[in-house]
């Protein structure tokens, strides 16, 4: 216990000093990032400076960061330190008004800093500072992949989908992020209209955030992470707030240094998380893996994801392109300036942005030429290769039109000031309304809902007018057609007083949908119910065959005979079989034996099992031959409950003094007689299925055992197999009996081993019969 307590209290001082270590180089990194804001210089620059405050007043680092993140907030009328060669570029018409207001907010975000836990942390703390500073709506921080994509580390004012959606970009070109990240410049977007022509801005529709700033954060000896500001308010970023934004950033590279945010992948997992960010991107964009020679040249590219815009000349789309050669899709590439372009960035690190071309493309089923614009950018060993079709503003109209009728949907259009509303075509369509009588308003869409659906319907309008909190809500609509469920979904653009002013959104129809979730619901009921039967058949078959029908444990000795006995049920059915034997030895001294295999499985193969096992043995032992309890027992299977019921049989009596073998069957495969390592089937006498006719023959047989004789009965499970005929499995199991080890012929187990398939078997019954040597036990 003393040695125990000295090894948790090492433990707990090593915690204590780990904790220490770390909340240490938290707050130095925190300080070099107030510093860097400050001074306007490099991450050594900061420490630097630190370090000579501290020593200068003889005081410690930590010390000297805290009073560093401290005096933030205090408004600063020291001159400002003359930026380092490798600072930013800084403002140049500076504000004692505007620097005491920056000051403070600086401070108080700096000590919020402290506490932050990660990028995700960081972004909410971010958002919570800006929003009242500069008036941010949302915050996004990206972190450059090895291979040049993106990776959403942190988030806040979005929501999950659409954070799903840009969680990963690809390499490609028109991202915002990424071009300021090359640059190592802030990217200032205040133009919706140019902007989109320029890149592809993030969210739908992109007037949600009229103004974003992406700004880039050294983390390393490059700019690694890129900090995205969005706001809902239009016009420019004032000097003042680009300033202010540029201290923020310089701010975060503590934080982010310190949360490691840059994450190695390596190309195989690159391929995988590409595949799924292809399917989402609204670009014609290609993951190729080069194919070298045994030079070391490269002939050609595979194709290891695809976005679904992307075709080739065939047709060919999406999915469909992956594990395809790039020249195989597009053979007129060859030589062209993308190719060249291709294998100049696969050389270096530059990418390639090629001139407009002239491609033969499938479109629509119809092939067509059109002109792209391509660019091709490194992946790690490998390369994205994206391009943008020119396309004529009234083939987009068709696309879109097309896109609203296979999807069952149609855009909406409210404007709250004015109250004029705007529906596409296909929303009329869908809610069976005549154009002519015009829109419904925004608050008049939850009457058109079933009563039960209002209140929900009528709330999510509320919170969208009032608040501008996005709508996502199912209702049900009634048509002449009956009821149908349908889906709005908009969401409010506000002024700059964040007043929503316009509602956007679509309607959708998903009926069918929701018929075919409803079905699939009660057919898995169905099936779970009849599962529940099946199973409980199962269980009463398999206890109902374990009472009736008990196994020894031990050989059997009757009449001077030694019987081994094996049951082993199939293992491809889920019900029980009706496989059965009886030996016993009967009053007069003789014994019995029995074996029998009635068609089917479940309980009514164990009740017709348990009728016949017991009949035939009380018609033996009350006298009846083994002919005339055949017929018998034909007779009681015909007017039993199931009279379509069959089974198979074979019944042998054995007298110990002659050592004679009577036997009979009804349909049932021959006995295996080994002799002096010989194996022979007994020639069978005549004898029809049970069940089969009112009018049977059956007729007796007998052979005289030897002693050393083993005679096998058996049921057809040991010798069918599917897609074989039963002489096949004969020859199998005799040649098999036949077979002798170092120590006399194969057990019974071992025999059953090299004869049956290891799955998918039938039941199995078999009676192992040996009359033993003179002296032999």
């Amino acid at each position: 216990m003393a040695a125990l307590t000295r090894v948790v209290a090492r433990q707990r001082a090593e915690m204590d000093r780990l904790q220490d270590l770390a909340a240490t180089a938290a707050v130095l990194e925190r300080a070099k990032g107030a510093v860097m804001a400050q001074r306007g210089c490099t991450p050594d620059a900061a420490q630097d400076e630190l370090h000579r405050r501290a020593q200068t007043a003889r005081r410690t680092l930590l010390e000297e960061c805290w009073i560093t993140l401290g005096s933030l907030a205090a408004p600063q009328h020291t001159e400002p330190a003359a930026p380092s060669a490798d600072a930013p570029e800084r403002r140049s018409m500076p504000q004692q008004a505007a620097d005491e207001i920056d000051a403070a907010a600086l401070g108080r975000l700096s000590r919020a800093l402290v506490r932050v836990g990660g990028p995700q942390d960081l972004a909410r703390t971010l958002l919570d500072h800006l929003a009242p500073d500069v008036g941010a709506d949302a915050v996004m921080i990206y972190a450059r992949l090895p291979g040049g994509g993106l990776d959403l580390v942190g988030h806040a004012g979005i929501d999950e989908t659409l954070a799903d959606q840009w969680g990963r970009v690809p390499p490609v070109s028109g991202i915002a992020a990424r071009v300021a990240l090359e640059s190592g410049r802030p990217c200032w977007l205040e133009d919706v209209d140019k902007d989109a022509q320029r890149y592809l801005l993030i969210g739908e529709p992109a007037r949600r955030w009229p103004t974003r700033a992406w700004l880039p954060v050294v983390t390393g000896e490059s700019a690694d992470v890129a900090v995205g500001v969005l706001r809902r308010r239009e016009g420019p970023f004032t000097p003042r707030v680009r300033e202010h934004l540029l201290a923020v950033a310089q701010l975060c590279a503590g934080p982010l240094r310190t949360s490691d945010v840059r994450r190695p992948t390596a190309a195989g997992a690159a391929a995988d998380a590409m595949r799924t960010m292809f399917d989402r991107l609204p670009v014609s964009a290609v993951l190729l893996s080069p194919l070298r020679s045994a030079s070391g040249h490269v002939e050609d590219f595979r194709i290891d994801a695809a976005t679904r815009m992307t075709s080739d000349a065939r047709g060919r789309s999406g999915p469909e392109l992956v594990g395809l050669r790039f020249l195989e899709c597009w053979p007129e590439m060859a030589g062209e300036p993308l190719w060249q372009g291709c294998l100049r960035t696969l050389a270096g690190d530059e990418p390639f942005e090629g001139e407009p071309f002239a491609l033969q493309q499938m479109i629509a089923g119809f092939s067509e030429l059109s002109t792209y614009s391509a660019r091709a950018a490194r992946l790690d060993d490998g390369l994205v290769v994206s391009w943008v079709r020119h396309d004529p503003s009234d083939r987009q109209e068709q696309r879109l039109a097309d896109v609203q009728r296979l999807g069952n949907l149609g855009w909406v259009t409210w404007n709250l000031v004015t109250g004029e509303g705007n529906w596409s075509s296909q929303v009329f369509a869908i809610l069976g309304r005549d154009p002519a009588r015009g829109v419904v308003p925004l608050a008049g869409l939850p009457r058109l809902a079933l009563p039960e659906d209002v209140p929900v319907l009528a709330r999510s309008v509320g919170e969208l007018v009032r608040h501008g909190q996005p709508c996502d809500v199912p209702f049900r609509f009634v048509t002449r057609d009956g009821v149908r469920h349908l889906r709005v979904v908009a969401e409010a653009v506000p002024d700059a007083e964040g007043t929503p002013v316009e509602v956007h959104g679509f309607v959708q129809d998903l009926t069918a949908q929701r018929n075919a979730e409803l079905a699939l619901v009660a057919s898995e009921r169905a099936m779970l119910t009849q599962h529940g039967v099946l199973q409980a058949e199962r269980t009463a078959a398999a206890r109902l065959q374990e009472a009736l029908l008990p196994l020894p444990k031990q050989p059997v000795r009757l009449a001077g005979l030694r019987v081994d006995i094996a049951y082993l049920p199939a293992q491809s059915d889920l019900s029980v079989g009706g496989d059965w034997f009886s030996a016993i030895e009967l009053p007069d001294g003789d014994a019995l034996f029995v074996v029998g295999d009635v068609a089917g499985h479940g309980l009514g193969a164990v009740a017709a099992m348990a009728l016949l096992r017991f009949t035939a043995k009380g018609m033996i032992i009350t006298g009846s031959s083994l002919t005339g309890a055949l017929s018998r027992l034909n007779a009681l299977l015909l007017h039993s409950r199931d009279p379509h019921g069959s089974a198979t049989m074979m019944l042998a009596r054995y007298s110990p003094g002659e050592h004679r073998l009577v036997w009979a069957q009804a349909g049932h495969p021959p006995p295996l007689l080994l002799r002096a390592g010989e194996a022979r089937y007994l020639e069978r006498p005549y004898g029809m299925l049970l069940g089969a006719t009112d009018a049977p023959r059956y007729e007796e047989s007998e052979v005289l055992l030897e002693p050393g004789d083993r005679l096998l009965l058996y049921t057809d499970g040991l010798v069918e197999r599917p897609a074989e005929s039963i002489d096949q499995g004969l020859e199998r199991l005799a040649r098999a009996a036949a077979r002798r080890g170092p120590d006399g012929p194969a057990p019974l187990e071992q025999l059953l081993g090299a004869v049956l398939e290891p799955d998918g078997r039938d039941d199995v019954c078999v009676l192992d019969i040996r009359l033993p040597q003179d002296g032999e036990r």
